[in-house]
């Protein structure tokens, strides 16, 4: 693994089939609202962040069944106040990484953004937001089955 990258692990809690479904149709549970479900490969889904206008919008690009999640940034609108306008679509081209696995009676899940690295203008905020999300929020929503996703 590239450590330039952003990376986490989780333990939790779970089977693997109920941390696959949470990384291809639980998202609005732990992360933020979004348009769909991650079903087959090429499937689309736009996260958007309310009230404001940031949303991006993934591919999935490997899906395999309780075990491994990639998704591609194919669109991307990040308002950040005081950074660059650049920053709006650092994201575009970046994947979402989710490799499951079972350790004993848990699940851990690791997790890479690739392409979200400290050189981006919006590493700092993208970095504590993930902290939040993947850490903290989709670790308690495996475990309890109620996370703490954007506007709660």
């Amino acid at each position: 693994m590239n450590s330039e990258n952003y990376e986490q692990s989780i333990i939790v809690d779970a089977q693997t089939h109920e941390a696959y479904r949470a990384l291809t149709s639980g998202y609005s549970q732990w992360w933020t609202p979004c348009d769909g479900i991650f079903s087959k490969l090429g499937d689309r889904i736009t996260f958007r962040f309310p009230p404001q206008v940031s949303y991006w919008t993934f591919e999935a690009k490997e899906l395999i069944p309780d075990q491994y999640v990639e998704l591609e940034c194919v669109d991307a609108h990040h308002i950040i106040l005081e950074k660059p306008e650049a920053s709006k679509t650092e994201w575009l081209g970046s994947s979402l990484r989710f490799k499951v696995e079972s350790v004993g009676n848990q699940v851990k899940i690791n997790f890479t953004h690739e392409g979200l690295t400290q050189k981006k203008d919006c590493y700092d905020v993208c970095e504590a937001g993930w902290d939040h999300f993947f850490l903290n929020s989709l670790k308690k929503y495996l475990n309890t089955g109620i996370g703490e996703p954007h506007g709660t």
